[in-house]
């Protein structure tokens, strides 16, 4: 199995344009072809437009906090 990132164009007609060189390896006959479209346009550079996760803010980390080994952990590991 050969997976292949592609960029392609969606038009107004809602149909999928593509140009494809496939590997040399890649023998003639048919196959299966599956395609996944991100539904995230891609911007003028190319890329992936800004995702917009939620954010929670706590505020800062408590002064006193320590996350060293022995602090987080008994002499027996755990």
């Amino acid at each position: 199995m050969k997976t292949l990132e592609l960029v392609g164009t969606v038009t107004v007609e809602r149909t999928l344009r593509l140009s494809v060189q496939l590997p040399f390896d890649m023998p003639p006959g048919e196959h299966r072809v599956v395609v996944v479209i991100d539904q995230n346009p891609l911007d003028d550079n190319g890329t992936h437009t800004t995702l917009d996760f939620p954010v929670d803010d706590y505020g800062p980390w408590p002064v006193m906090l320590s996350l060293s080994r022995e602090d987080l952990y008994d002499d027996t590991g755990r």
